[in-house]
């Protein structure tokens, strides 16, 4: 996913995480199993993505899903969710780099999409997946891209609280001009689609 979401009128203000759903899932009828769920959060208070950028975005949203391997590193969950995509997801993302591209967005190539290329070590500045890294600790990875219509930030972080082991994939979109409101309309359908389905993919293997 890259440059997504959509200006809608403003999603609520994040207050602190929602606590209503929980993560863990309920319970299978009949079997004593725990169904495990991805599902819709606040972007978390404490990321280092700052109240400031979180409060001014055009767009955001979060997605948290239980995390059973907890001993996986940041850089182990980001590439257990994004690394792995359907063949028609792959189709799709092309498709719309290309038509992106002719726009004037700085978009993933098709070998970035279709070779997610991981690597020992990561820094500030490098390439994960399709996207340079603006910042890397032990517990939170943000990624995105800048470009003349559109910033976008991808946040993927391990949350520790009384809920259980989790990990959050929070999105921020930031538009400067019309275009990049009318890219964001057409493209947030398709990203929280998309996400959600990768989430909901990496549990039902066990790679989270």
């Amino acid at each position: 996913m890259d440059e997504s979401m959509e200006p809608m009128p403003l999603m609520e203000k994040h207050p602190a995480d929602r606590q209503g759903s929980n993560p863990e899932g309920d319970e299978e009828p009949g079997t004593g199993r725990a169904v495990m769920n991805v599902v819709e959060c606040d972007v978390p208070r404490h990321s280092v993505l700052g109240n400031d950028l979180i409060e001014g975005a055009d767009f955001r949203d979060a997605y948290r899903a239980p995390l059973s391997r907890s001993d996986l590193g940041i850089i182990e969950i980001f590439f257990a969710i994004f690394a792995r995509r359907p063949g028609w997801m792959n189709l799709m993302l092309i498709a719309r780099n290309k038509g992106a591209a002719l726009a004037g967005l700085e978009v993933p190539t098709t070998s970035e999409i279709m070779n997610v290329e991981k690597r020992d070590h990561y820094s500030v500045g490098e390439k994960i997946g399709p996207w340079p890294i603006f910042f890397l600790g032990s517990d939170e990875l943000v990624a995105g891209r800048d470009n003349k219509h559109m910033d976008f930030r991808l946040s993927v972080m391990k949350v520790h609280d009384g809920i259980g082991p989790s990990v959050v994939v929070s999105t921020l979109c930031m538009v400067h001009n019309k275009f990049g409101q009318y890219y964001l309309s057409c493209i947030i359908p398709f990203h929280k689609f998309g996400l959600q389905k990768l989430m909901t993919n990496a549990l039902n293997a066990q790679r989270l």
